[in-house]
Parts: structure tokens; sequence; C-alpha cells
């Protein structure tokens, strides 16, 4: 954008104010450079291909014009009808789709109706769909389905979206696309939102587009050095849990994190170390059932807890794996809200997995911070991490900064965590996964009316709580004063979940002493008041 021109302000976008009025509760002030491009071109009627980083403001982008355009047509129409199709390459991303679309039409009250088939309840879905709502929002596998069973009709389709185009054919849904298409309108406008514009999204543009405007903005796949911060920790692989430990527990991380490993085994067993100390924590990864996934990322949006683990199993490489497993994805694309730090535990195995990590972090206009711990044999992946980022920067400086962190200061904690590390053998890693699917069968749905009414058993529904496959050292959860630096023994380090009471029990007798001393209006120990009641009682006996 050059510098002379005025940026394009929602108001001038031919908005409806119902609209305007919903994304200013939002507290969004002015578009993002992808939603002053794209809005007016989708208002327009053309075919486009968004390409923009992640955290821009790609679903707005798209959605604002979508509802406009629904709203336009309502005007004349004479029946209800499906006007707008979404596609998600997963469920998460489908529900985050819908929330955030209700959002921008909150104020326009019941006249959008916007549904997303991402449960497993068959019926429920085609009950929905017999409604005719404005706006679906489905992975192509799920709305292919509902398609060849004929409780979904496009006849009067107007807008077709593909959002996160690149995994849509990655995650296996090239044969459902392409026989989706055939049950297509001859006219609609389509729109494809993609971070990357891959082979699979040419693919899907030969099928679905029609001479489209390509708005691809020239800026870094990362948000700016400023608003986003990465730094790494040069260590040796057996002491990153320690160091972790160490920094959770002395509350130099602090805010909402998600903390990135490599495999699903490697999520459990930092839970079940987390454990050992207290430090509560919940998983997130392929294996656990969709309701559950989306059931997680919602609590911890909305603050019910403030580290999550997320398993970025690549998956992709292990064509071999269930059916299912295609609709779901641990890190790239899903929206966790106002996490302050990305912890990379493992380095990601590959650039674009960096790039997807650090995009959970420092979305819109907020700040951010990525920890990676880089061990001997991850250190080639850094240095081409750290060159992408110089380029996309544009710097000749060290994007990838050292973290200044003094190992020989935390020692003691050293000596705890290889023990707590070492008492996590595999069987208790395999029975924590068996167990926490067993316990999240219980977190349905169906009970949410229940524990409205209940509202203590709703703690049932937490996905931080201990698995239990290993003893826990009670006194693991304190930091004693004498293993913690000197630079922080002025700091208060009490974390998350560690017990602030004494171990001792006072007297009544002390506890008054106590009181007594720390009171400001006794001088040097002497309770003048207590004096003069006793004058004031000696004289009122004289009398």
């Amino acid at each position: 954008m050059s510098e002379g021109r005025k940026m394009l302000q929602f108001y001038e976008m031919e908005l409806d104010d119902r609209i305007l009025k919903a994304i200013s509760k939002l507290g969004w002030t002015e578009p993002t450079l992808i939603q002053e491009a794209a809005i007016p071109k989708l208002l327009e009627g053309k075919d486009v291909i968004i390409k923009a980083r992640t955290g821009s403001g790609k679903t707005a982008a798209f959605a604002l014009p979508l509802l406009q355009k629904i709203l336009n047509t309502k005007m004349n129409a004479a029946e209800q009808r499906i006007s707008a199709l979404i596609l998600a390459p997963s469920k998460e991303l489908c529900q985050q789709t819908r929330v955030a679309m209700q959002q921008m039409s909150e104020k326009c009250g019941k006249v959008l109706r916007i549904i997303d088939l991402s449960s497993n309840d068959v019926l429920a879905e085609r009950h929905a769909l017999s409604e005719r709502p404005d706006v679906v929002v489905g992975t192509p596998a799920k709305i292919l389905s509902h398609l060849q069973a004929g409780a979904l009709d496009l006849k009067y389709l107007e807008t077709l979206v593909v959002d996160e185009a690149d995994l849509t054919f990655a995650f296996g849904f090239e044969k459902e696309f392409k026989k989706f298409a055939e049950y297509l309108p001859p006219i609609y406008q389509a729109v494809l939102v993609s971070a990357t514009i891959t082979q699979e999204v040419i693919d899907i543009k030969s099928i679905i587009l029609k001479n489209p405007v390509i708005l691809k903005l020239e800026e870094p796949e990362l948000v700016p050095e400023q608003q986003l911060l990465h730094q790494r920790i040069i260590v040796e692989e057996d002491d990153k849990p320690a160091i972790l430990y160490a920094l959770l527990k002395l509350r130099l991380i602090r805010g909402k994190n998600v903390i990135f490993v490599n495999s699903v085994d490697r999520s459990y067993k930092l839970k079940l170390f987390l454990e050992q100390f207290s430090i509560k924590s919940c998983v997130l990864n392929s294996e656990l059932p969709s309701t559950i996934r989306i059931h997680t990322i919602n609590q911890f949006n909305q603050g019910a807890y403030d580290l999550i683990i997320a398993s970025d199993e690549h998956m992709l490489e292990n064509p071999g794996r269930h059916k299912s497993e295609k609709e779901s994805g641990a890190s790239r694309g899903i929206d966790f809200h106002c996490v302050s730090n990305v912890i990379n535990l493992d380095f990601p195995k590959d650039v674009n997995s960096y790039i997807h990590r650090a995009g959970r972090t420092a979305r819109g206009n907020n700040k951010g911070a990525v920890l990676s711990f880089v061990s001997l044999h991850e250190q080639k992946i850094n240095e081409k991490v750290e060159e992408c980022l110089r380029t996309g920067y544009k710097s000749d400086e060290q994007i990838i900064k050292n973290y200044q962190f003094k190992l020989d200061e935390v020692e003691p904690f050293r000596y705890r965590a290889k023990d707590a590390w070492r008492a996590i053998t595999r069987i208790a890693v395999h029975e924590s996964r068996v167990r926490e699917i067993k316990l999240e069968i219980f977190n349905s749905e169906k009970l949410k009316g229940f524990f409205i009414e209940n509202a203590r058993d709703l703690q049932v529904l937490r996905h931080d709580k201990p698995l239990k496959t290993i003893k826990i050292q009670p006194h693991l959860s304190q930091v004693p004063d004498y293993i913690v630096p000197r630079a922080l023994k002025r700091l208060t380090i009490t974390a998350k979940g560690t017990t602030s009471k004494p171990r001792y029990f006072h007297s009544s007798a002390k506890a008054v002493y106590e009181n007594q001393s720390n009171n400001p209006l006794l001088c040097s120990k002497v309770d003048f008041g207590k004096k003069n009641s006793k004058k004031a009682t000696k004289r009122s006996n004289k009398k």
C-alpha cells in the first residue's frame, strides 16, 4: 500500500449497518490489508483466490461480503434456501468458522442461519439441513455424504468458499472434492483461501474457479519482528524437560501457552511429567475424537486452563492411517485465542511447520513469542528456518535470538526433572492414553443441559485433570527457596497449583500475638486503647 493512499474503512465498503455494529462490538476498528483488498472484489461478484499469512484476518475477508450478499438476496427471495457453502479440511476449523460468522452476524438476529456439520449425529444434521440454513460449513467428505443421500441441495447455491485450500487435498479429500464438484450449479461465485499457493490449490482452482482474481500480499509469512519475538535455547535433548520445568515453575513464562511436540506419545509423557510438579495441562492430538478436540480448544479459548500440549505428528507422511483422522489437525489452521507463547519443545521437522506453529500466537494486533528448544541434531533445520526468516524479513541480522538462560543456576531443577522424567515408562504412557479416552467418553455434548443446572459437576468436563498412571511425589509441587536462583528470589514464584499454606499449625495465642504485632495502630507493642479501657473500668468500679 502506498503511503499517500488512505486506507479503505469498513463503513466505506457498502456493508449493512447490522454487520457494522457486530464488527464494532468485536473491537475491529479498521480492516487488515487482505480484508481491504478482498471485500470490494467479492462484493463485485468476482472469483477470488486469497493468499495471506496465518492470523491476517482471512476468515473475515470472505465472511463479511458473503453475509452482505445473503442479506441483499433475502430482500427479494421468495423462499428460504441454502445460499453459501464453506468447505474446511477439519471439524475444528468448521466450528471455528461458524462461530466467527455468527459473531459477525449477531445483530442480524434470526434473519441469518448458519450451521456446521461437525457433529457425529447424522439424523440431527439432516434435520438441520431440512430447514434450509443460509450458510452450511463442513468438510468435503461430510458434505459429499449428505449430497449423495439427498439431504443437501445446492440448486440455489450462490457462493462456494474453500478455506485452507492447501490442506484440503493434503488431508486426502481429492476424490471427494472431484465428486462434490458434480453437484455444483452452473453459475456461482467461488473463493479459495490459503496461506500458501501449492499444487493442490492450483488443482482446485482448475475445478471450481473461472478467471479468478489472485490477491497475494507482498508480506513475510510471519508477522513483523516488532510483534512476534523469536527465541531459542541451544540445549541437549535430555535437558529439555528440566529447562521447561524451571521456566514454568519460576514463572519466567507467563500467559497462555501452546507447547508443541512431534509425537502423540511424547505429548502424554510431557503431561505426566508436568503432573508430578502440579502443573496442569491438557493434550491435543489427532487420536482424540473430534468432539473432544473441539471441546478442548473451546475450554482453552475461554480461559479454563492456560497450558496445552499439541502434537504435530506429520500424519500426512503416514498414508495408512484411519480415514477419520483426515479431518483432524493438531496445529495447522486452529485458532487458539490470546496465546502469549508458542514453545517448541521438539523443533519442527521443516520450515512450513515452524511457520504454522508460530502462527498460533501474535494473531491480529496481539504480540507473542516463539521459544524453541534446539538440540544438536536439530540445528540444521534451525539454520534453514533462520535463513527463511531472514529472507522473509529482508534482514541480515539474526532473527531467532538466543534466550538468556544459565543452566548452571537451575542445576537442582535438573536433578528433580531427570528423576521425574525417568519415572514415566512406556507402560505408563500407554495406560494414560487409554485412560484419557475412557474419561473423555463421558464428556458428552448431550449432558450440557444437566451441567447448567449442576455447576459443580461441570468440573467433570475439564481436560487438564491428572491421569494418575504414575506415583506423584507431593514435595515436588513445592519450590524450596534454596534451589531458586538469587536473581529471582525477590520475585513471587509460587506457580499455579502449588499450595501456599504453611505445613505447621499456629496456636491461638501465637495467632493473637502475631495479629497485634502486625497491627499498625499499635505502637511499641503497647495497646493504648486496651489501657484506656482498663482505666475506664476501674473508674466505673470506684464510683
